[in-house]
């Protein structure tokens, strides 16, 4: 049995494992990183974020060239070639790992592949023939996508990471859950050829998400011809040699045979699967371990980030808990919150991003507050891209008009919603990005005017709702 010793082990490479693994080694800990993969970079780099994105660029690309034939640019015979869709998506992540791989290098952070467990407080066995001796641990062990029991073991029926493969494009493709994820992939399916069915047992797409700024992408995508069905469940599938036949319970109440079925009704932690109990680390029955604002477990030298601590599970949130942490075992000192300014975006078409307070949660809550609302239509920028569904939804405490959240739906509302972010973080108020001059013509202009909304200074539109 080999015994390597770290001053701080950290069990998973995803972006919150490996932030935390830099840093903590730039701070001149020595540093053992340990990773299911065979690659640095998690679920979120390899068979997630990333070729997610890759894709949805090209189709995205696919989409434009299509819309623009009523703008007077014809494309003749537009194909897609899926091998090299796919060497594409496959080349991008490829150099990003070897990136990564290279950053471990020079921090000199040893890299241990294999699956690994807890056999002690101060003890990870790796591949049953390694052990590492640690003073301190990080847990950023991640997530795994959730299975419904009820489906048949079908090469047809697969998750989110066996559509990025892009193996065929179905031409009849169910859809399982209306969250981030499954919208995400609709996207990639229908942009390649499958008419897309979504069922979602919520009564919205993205539960959770105001009402209003779903609804824009929602009418959106139905004339895309996808179809979406609320209110609804799937409670049975059969795998017949013609196709997947699957009955839904609920507002739709009837059987519908699909070429292919994607499950995405999201992801549970990975706390069960690390031999936590061997630690006495407690995971509860979810799989979450539960952490102090220190990010650290009832096991004092033991610590945790990312998706297996709780939601939101983001890939940012896990690399800022990743280099919090890190900063907190080497002795500096943090004020920690409880990180209201959490980006989350859906990378769909439109996209929908939302940071600080939604309009739910500000009722559920009972804040007093305002909405400055501007609608894309009266947007120069917007309309020379042939859009017009886009919303730029901002919200104020009434007495302060200090800004407490906002949503964005439109195209590259996940670049726009960081300054947002930046504005909550800083504590901006109305008049502060009101008076903040964007340049024109853009989209970015759409988050002044939401502030000139509220304040009823808009020029662009009637101020008041």
């Amino acid at each position: 049995m080999k015994v390597i010793n770290a001053e701080v082990v950290v069990l998973g490479a995803g972006p919150g494992g490996y932030s935390a693994a830099f840093r903590a080694a730039d701070l001149g800990k020595q540093v053992v990183l340990i990773e299911r993969f065979a690659t640095l970079g998690g679920v979120c780099l390899n068979i997630g974020c990333i070729p997610s994105k890759a894709l949805l660029h090209a189709v995205k690309v696919m989409d434009e060239a299509k819309q623009l034939a009523a703008h007077g640019l014809e494309f003749i015979d537009l194909k897609v070639n899926l091998d090299k869709l796919c060497a594409y998506k496959d080349g991008i992540v490829k150099k990003l790992t070897c990136g990564l791989k290279s950053l471990a290098r020079q921090r000199k952070v040893e890299v241990i592949s294999g699956q690994a467990k807890f056999i002690a407080p101060n003890r990870i066995q790796v591949n049953g023939d390694i052990v590492v001796e640690f003073v301190s641990a990080i847990i950023a062990a991640g997530s795994s996508s959730t299975k419904l029991p009820f489906l048949p073991q079908d090469s047809r029926i697969i998750d989110s990471t066996d559509a990025l493969q892009l193996k065929n494009v179905p031409a009849e493709m169910l859809i399982i859950g209306g969250g981030v994820i499954g919208l995400e992939m609709a996207t990639v399916c229908r942009a390649l050829g499958s008419k897309v069915t979504i069922v979602e047992m919520m009564g919205q797409l993205i539960p959770g998400m105001d009402a209003d700024m779903v609804k824009p992408l929602q009418q959106y995508v139905t004339k895309q011809d996808e179809r979406i069905l609320l209110n609804t469940k799937v409670t049975q599938a059969i795998a017949r040699a013609d196709g997947i036949y699957v009955t839904f319970t609920g507002s739709v109440q009837e059987e519908r045979r699909f070429d292919g079925v994607l499950v995405a009704v999201g992801r549970v932690p990975n706390g069960k699967l690390i031999g936590a109990e061997n630690a006495a680390v407690v995971v509860d029955e979810s799989g979450f371990i539960r952490v102090d604002k220190n990010f650290q477990t009832n096991v004092k030298n033991i610590f945790a980030i990312g998706d297996i601590i709780g939601t939101p599970m983001l890939a940012h949130k896990a690399s800022y808990e990743g280099r919090m942490v890190a900063e907190i075992i080497a002795g500096h000192e943090h004020v920690v919150t409880s990180f209201p300014y959490i980006p989350a975006v859906a990378y769909t078409d439109p996209e929908i991003a939302q940071v600080g307070m939604s309009e739910n949660e500000l009722t559920k809550n009972n804040v007093a507050y305002r909405k400055g609302v501007f609608p894309w239509m009266a947007n120069g920028r917007s309309l020379s891209l042939g859009r017009n569904e886009g919303i730029t939804k901002l919200l104020f405490d009434v007495k302060t008009q200090q800004l407490l959240g906002g949503s964005i739906v439109g195209p590259n509302a996940g670049e726009l919603i960081a300054e947002v972010a930046l504005a909550l973080q800083m504590k901006a108020t109305a008049h502060d990005l009101a008076h903040t001059i964007h340049p024109h013509p853009s989209l970015s202009e759409t988050i002044m005017m939401a502030a000139e909304v509220f304040l009823g200074t808009a020029t662009d539109v009637k101020s008041h709702e």
